[in-house]
């Protein structure tokens, strides 16, 4: 299937339907008086979260989704049937925008989750609502209000604990490969990797966690250069981003200027990016014969960088350090569970005190 992260639709909700002016017309029963009904509610359009779906390729073609209206009042001051509301499946991870004014409608992140994203119009009032003392042949009677239209942006943000940062060529797939059961295309060209990934890296029982291969990033990518937005978009839900990096990359460039570039993108895209955990994975120690000229390499690029933070260095096509760098990513989300739990417990101590 192909994967499909953006697409934009029309939701159209059910109009209500119109009051009705009516009077009571029976024998025997000279002053029936008024006895018209008010319409129906027009049906809302709600967006509800899938686990099971996991792109937005069935919006390709269909993109207009439109809700019954209400049905219109009676006499004998019987109301209109209500319009039934819609329900559209969306991929867990989908954030939706209004495209007129660009405000974020809602963010659906966990299975199962609706969000309604427009109101179906309001039914009219029948004539018996307007009786009185001074007034007891009303023939008035209100429409119905029209529903919602709207044209939504649908964006599909995977949801990740750890995002693959790097260059084209980086070995991000091949890594990705390496340590879980995913599929991503390997290749020896930039860009084999045009679609996002997921894989589920599992250390041991209760011990997981999900890794998404990011599509290769150039320079100008938060302008939309390249793979662009597509790459961006991703990572920004992550909780740990490992950048991988080629110790010699076969187009003879810098990898310390690669690095360089892919933090100038990700300051540009969004500057809170910059400042999440992100480790250094140096790939590809396979294509040194001398280890004391690997380590001079690997070095050089980390002093360069002035890297502070965690180094890894790796091959990932011969799964060599792949699966230390997977266990330390296991501790780092452990101790921030474990933090949050003692944080949580710290803030319910407070509370019972205070109560």
């Amino acid at each position: 299937m192909k994967f499909v992260d953006e697409a934009q639709i029309r939701v159209t909700a059910g109009s209500g339907g119109n009051g009705c002016a009516s009077f009571r017309r029976e024998k025997f029963i000279p002053f029936g008086g008024p006895d018209g009904g008010d319409g129906g509610d027009g049906g809302s359009v709600w967006l509800v979260a899938d686990e099971g779906l996991n792109t937005l390729v069935d919006f390709r073609h269909m993109r207009q989704f439109k809700a019954p209206r209400g049905q219109n009042g009676m006499g004998s001051q019987m109301y209109g049937k209500g319009g039934e509301d819609i329900t559209i499946r969306v991929p867990v991870g989908t954030v939706v925008t209004n495209v007129d004014t660009d405000d974020v409608i809602g963010d659906l992140t966990a299975n199962g989750q609706r969000l309604k994203v427009a109101e179906g119009g309001r039914g009219g009032l029948g004539n018996i609502h307007f009786k009185s003392s001074v007034n007891r042949a009303p023939r008035k009677a209100t429409p119905g209000t029209p529903g919602e239209v709207r044209d939504l942006k649908l964006e599909l943000r995977l949801l990740a604990d750890v995002g693959l940062l790097g260059f084209p060529n980086a070995g991000k797939s091949t890594f990705i490969r390496a340590v879980s059961a995913a599929t991503p295309r390997v290749a020896d060209y930039p860009f084999t990797t045009l679609h996002p990934n997921l894989g589920v890296v599992r250390i041991g029982t209760d011990q997981s966690f999900v890794i998404a291969d990011i599509p290769g990033i150039i320079e100008g990518a938060a302008e939309g250069a390249g793979l662009g937005i597509q790459f961006l978009r991703h990572v920004s839900r992550t909780s740990l981003l490992l950048h991988v990096v080629d110790i010699r990359p076969i187009d003879g460039s810098d990898p310390v200027e690669q690095v360089q570039t892919i933090e100038r993108e990700l300051a540009n895209f969004d500057s809170e990016l910059v400042e999440r955990p992100r480790w250094l994975v140096i790939n590809k120690m396979d294509g040194f014969d001398d280890e004391e000229e690997l380590e001079a390499a690997a070095n050089d690029i980390v002093n360069r960088l002035g890297w502070t933070g965690p180094s890894f260095l790796i091959s990932a096509a011969g799964q060599q350090g792949t699966r230390e760098v997977c266990l330390q990513v296991q501790q780092f989300f452990d101790a921030e569970r474990a933090a949050r739990k003692l944080e949580q417990e710290a803030t319910d101590d407070v509370r019972m005190r205070t109560e």
